[in-house]
């Protein structure tokens, strides 16, 4: 078995440093942590868990609550990338995750009463309830937490940028000549009311009289309540052009009930998604959509919990904002 002293030996260095560049110490050049962890990949070192936690008196585990209504799970692309990043950048440090169980037993303990049983160090909530009471009490029971597209004052939260994405979004469409412009848009979340407050902001940037009818909700990754409201939408006397998806899965379902109704793609009508899924590059025409960063935002969640855990005393909860990207596709169409 590989040990400290034989790193410590190929590298040239003390095991004290080998010990520290491997737990995530700061005092430590990137140099040095980089050649260390390379030469500790390299000679299959397996760190032993079991005797750091007892000589630290600390699990270096962390929970993630996942709780997802509508049943996606890891189908989801956009929350998949976030906790695949996340774990990556958590294992890097030295520390194994857990998922909490969202129904756990017969529902006798709760999410911050399984936290404290599984001694974690700190939690990253990802696609849950946010106004479930449980919930809050985690967030607010000061335990490390981060929070994803999703705000409490007392512990840090990673978001996409939901606001300035719908932005570039509807700049783009409207520099490409629509003016009537309608959004099916997803349950009324706080993703949710930023890119609607932007929608909104947009239209009356550009003078654009925004008919109430042309502004629908509906429930993200649902493709057939999609493919139904549009079929609603192009039924009006003067329909829109454009129409906007909450998500890149439920714009799916208004393609189908638009190819059934002999309307083309962009020709007759334009259709914009959002996330940058893989479904966006398979579809035909490709589609117009903004990719949310997931790479960064796991991240930085990480970096954000990891902060809170090993730095208690100098760590201030911080809302951090990562931009997506506007893919043009060649689903939105020029209005001449």
């Amino acid at each position: 078995m590989v040990t400290l002293k034989d790193i410590a030996e190929a590298c040239n260095i003390s095991r004290a440093t080998v010990s520290k560049a491997l737990n995530g110490y700061t005092d430590i050049s990137p140099e040095t942590v980089e050649l260390v962890q390379r030469k500790a990949d390299e000679m299959g070192y397996l760190p032993n868990l079991a005797a750091r936690v007892l000589k630290t008196n600390r699990t270096y585990n962390l929970g993630i609550l996942f709780s997802d209504e509508l049943g996606s799970g890891f189908k989801h692309e956009y929350f998949t990338g976030i906790l695949n990043s996340f774990k990556n950048e958590a294992e890097k440090r030295g520390y194994s995750i857990t998922f909490i169980h969202d129904r756990p037993g017969n529902g006798s303990m709760t999410y911050l009463e399984q936290c404290r049983y599984r001694n974690f160090e700190g939690v990253m909530i990802a696609c849950t309830d946010y106004e479930d009471p449980q919930v809050s009490e985690l967030a607010k029971s000061g335990l490390p937490v981060v929070t994803t597209d999703y705000a409490f004052t007392e512990c840090s939260a990673v978001m996409s940028d939901n606001a300035g994405g719908m932005k570039s979004l509807m700049d783009y469409i409207v520099g490409c000549g629509h003016r009537r412009i309608a959004y099916i848009h997803g349950e009324m979340t706080m993703v949710t009311k930023h890119r609607l407050a932007s929608f909104y902001q947009c239209c009356n940037h550009y003078d654009i009289s925004q008919d109430d009818d042309f502004v629908i909700c509906a429930r993200y990754r649902d493709a057939q309540l999609c493919a139904d409201l549009t079929e609603q939408l192009m039924e009006q006397k003067n329909p829109p052009t454009c129409i906007l998806y909450p998500d890149d899965f439920a714009l799916v379902g208004g393609l189908r009930s638009l190819n059934r109704l002999g309307i083309r793609v962009p020709e007759d009508v334009s259709i914009a998604g959002y996330d940058g899924s893989y479904i966006s590059e398979i579809l035909t025409p490709k589609l117009t959509t903004i990719i949310q960063d997931t790479e960064t935002l796991g991240r930085t969640a990480a970096a954000q919990l990891l902060e809170a855990v090993e730095n208690p005393k100098t760590w201030l909860p911080e809302q951090v904002v990562v931009p997506g990207r506007l893919i043009q596709g060649e689903s939105v169409g020029r209005i001449v």
